[in-house]
């Protein structure tokens, strides 16, 4: 993708039909990341910012316009391609942990690397990620002996073990309160600075957005503000 761009929307738009009604989600939206960027995409309930979000992470299509994401687009891929984009390019954290409760810390996030078709041992340097989630000492605990932060943290070792161009970040702090939120906002901000991590996270909250390098706002299924 050229000018260092890693996710582009070129005029997107997203119809949804209710009954006899169009309703327009979004209204030709046009977006860029840059590879290595954290970017916050705001907005109040309505804004479109969700629809966005499933959209470029090729859960659902658009009605018109282009998406690309590391140069390709989502538009001309088969659902099968799509799949493979999801297990390869871009991840996904989500204010649900999704964590597995019969599995271990390390058994919920090899899962993530068996989904992939990855083999053999993790990368020695997904050590210090652990040791940056603060998480290393927990692998063999279950999900019910954490606090939500620490889930979150493990959701968040899940998301990016593959090392994927993207990760797509949905409130990832709604179920967390303030201290516990700034900590995983300060982690998600620290493995972009450390790794060079693309994050692009939607949030209905400002104080979460200013974690982030850039802040687009979304009102009325538009961008109104980058």
């Amino acid at each position: 993708m050229t000018n260092g761009l890693i996710i582009e929307t070129r005029g997107l738009r997203k119809v949804y039909r209710q009954g006899d009604v169009d309703v327009a989600a979004l209204r030709g939206v046009d977006v860029q990341v840059k590879s290595g960027e954290f970017l916050a995409i705001v907005g109040p309930s309505g804004s479109g910012k969700s629809t966005l979000f499933h959209i470029l992470g090729g859960l659902t299509p658009a009605t018109d316009g282009e998406v690309l994401m590391d140069g390709k687009e989502l538009g001309k891929m088969s659902e099968s391609e799509r799949t493979t984009l999801r297990r390869t390019t871009v991840s996904f954290v989500f204010q649900k942990y999704n964590l597995l409760p019969t599995l271990s810390v390390r058994d919920n996030i090899e899962i993530a690397r068996y989904i992939a078709h990855k083999t053999g041992p993790v990368d020695p340097s997904f050590t210090k990620v652990l040791q940056m989630l603060g998480i290393d000492h927990r692998m063999d605990h279950k999900p019910r002996a954490l606090s939500g932060g620490e889930q979150q943290r493990v959701a968040i070792a899940r998301a990016i073990v593959n090392q994927p161009a993207i990760l797509l970040a949905d409130e990832p702090t709604g179920n967390l309160d303030s201290e516990n939120s700034a900590n995983v906002l300060g982690i998600l901000r620290d493995l972009n600075h450390s790794i060079g991590q693309t994050i692009l996270m939607i949030t209905h909250n400002p104080e979460a957005a200013a974690f982030a390098d850039r802040v687009i706002e979304m009102k009325d299924g538009r961008v109104v503000s980058h």
